[in-house]
């Protein structure tokens, strides 16, 4: 599948810059579908365009139960999905971000842009949902060939021929189409769990408030998950702004998601433990130094990540600048990666690995454990991890759980690391589940938790 961006603004190579890609060189990154490329078919002081190229390997993808070839012959690896979207992330980072090094102040400005998806699965209308961000429209639908007249297949096909023309930010531009092609595609090619509302918001920024469609957007984006949507419904509208229409309205009365039950069995396992002093590794946008930092048994709470902008949005959700001088100093939040040794770390009582390994390549994994494990060696260390397994009982996921996730192990799988790594450093070890029960399956999430002997 492709995606192009082409801007007229002199010099117009200066699209490399924003987009942190060299215009003389084609650049490939390994995705979790497949691999990802990024070149310029046309690159002069007039006219730039790069092109991002999605090469799906259909191995990838999970197969049809009913159709054994379901995994070969499908349209995933041709029509615009949640699968460029992801890519898109991945490779356009600081683009997304607005961040240019070299021309920051380039990146600040609206450029002349043209965004060209040749081939796109579309559910309903683009431009009510591009049009009001500014872009102009053209979304020709793209006959299916040699279907004769009558044939209920006949007509116009379900893909279109998009092209979207403005003066916009190119970060803004690439955050529309992040939010907006899978919201398009009304389809997700991974589960979508609770933190897919922080990319969402954070995605939206700017402009998801105030945009007429919003409900189906995030009805959509969150694949029609009520909880997720009303959650996200709740945080992106302000108070004074009143509730959402009539039709959008939802249960105020919901289950507690996955990721809360996940989130209070580790805060259990710390209580547990006697831990006074610990470690959120991988602490991403601080959902867990929320519920920390309102135990008072905690006297020293760390988050790490390697991520600033994952710093920077636990800070603003710990609310640091507004907290008491005694909760600030309970809190340290540091810029740290989990593969290296950190002097920092060690002598903590307590260490979380939350929904972290998983994102690791899996040739760094000794290297994770050797710097948790066997550098920092704290006293206990709780870890939790998808669980395989369960996958087949989400309805609609054509892959892993994130768009992220380097592997995902089975109960057996997650079993034999946790013992090879406690037997390797010191640690026994203790693996239990949570979320909802399966007879065959398991639970959802697994969690295993690491005491270090003679501790």
């Amino acid at each position: 599948m492709l995606l192009t961006v082409t801007t007229t603004r002199a010099p117009a190579t200066d699209l490399g810059f924003l987009l942190v890609k060299h215009p003389d060189r084609v650049h490939s990154f390994d995705v979790p579908t497949g691999t990802a490329h990024v070149f310029y078919p046309d690159a002069t002081e007039e006219k730039c365009t790069a092109a991002l190229l999605l090469d799906v390997d259909p191995r990838r993808l999970r197969a049809d139960a009913t159709f054994s070839l379901g995994q070969y012959v499908n349209d995933r690896p041709y029509a615009a999905s949640s699968l460029l979207a992801s890519a898109l992330a991945k490779v356009f980072r600081s683009a997304l971000r607005g961040q240019s090094k070299d021309r920051p102040e380039l990146a600040a400005q609206a450029i002349p842009l043209e965004i060209h998806v040749p081939v796109l699965r579309c559910k309903g209308d683009p431009a009510e949902l591009f049009e009001p961000l500014g872009w102009a429209v053209t979304a020709r639908p793209i006959p299916l060939d040699n279907v004769p007249d009558g044939h209920p297949l006949a007509g116009d096909s379900p893909y279109v021929d998009l092209t979207l023309t403005g003066e916009l930010r190119l970060a803004d531009a690439l955050n529309h189409l992040y939010v907006l092609l899978p919201v398009l595609d009304d389809a997700k090619h991974y589960w979508v769990a609770p933190d897919e509302i922080d990319k969402l918001l954070r995605s939206g920024e700017g402009w998801l408030a105030t945009h007429p469609a919003k409900v189906l957007i995030i009805r959509r984006y969150l694949a029609h998950r009520r909880s997720l949507t009303e959650t996200a419904l709740e945080r992106l509208v302000a108070p004074d702004q009143g509730s959402v229409d009539e039709e959008a309205e939802l249960p105020v009365v919901r289950l507690q998601s996955l990721a809360e039950q996940r989130r209070e069995a580790v805060l259990a396992a710390l209580a547990e433990s006697g831990a006074t002093r610990v470690l959120d590794l991988g602490c991403g946008g601080g959902a867990l130094l929320s519920g920390l930092i309102k135990d008072k048994r905690y006297t020293e709470i760390v988050g790490t990540d390697v991520s600033s902008r994952a710093l920077a949005l636990a800070h603003r959700r710990l609310r640091l600048d507004r907290a008491p001088e005694r909760q600030r100093d309970r809190v340290k939040l540091w810029q740290s990666a989990l593969t290296y040794r950190d002097d920092r770390l060690r002598g903590y009582d307590a260490a979380v690995l939350m929904e972290v390994v998983e994102h690791i390549d899996p040739p760094r994994l000794p290297a994770l454990e050797e710097a948790v494990f066997g550098h920092a060696r704290p006293a206990t260390v709780v870890v939790t991890t998808p669980n395989a397994e369960y996958n087949v009982l989400y309805e609609g996921l054509t892959g892993m759980r994130h768009s992220d996730h380097r592997f995902e192990w089975d109960r057996a799988e997650f079993a034999a690391w946790t013992d090879r790594t406690a037997a390797a450093h010191g640690y026994s070890v203790v693996v239990s589940g949570v979320g909802d029960a399966d007879e065959s399956h398991g639970r959802p999430t697994q969690l295993a938790v690491f005491t270090r002997e003679g501790s």
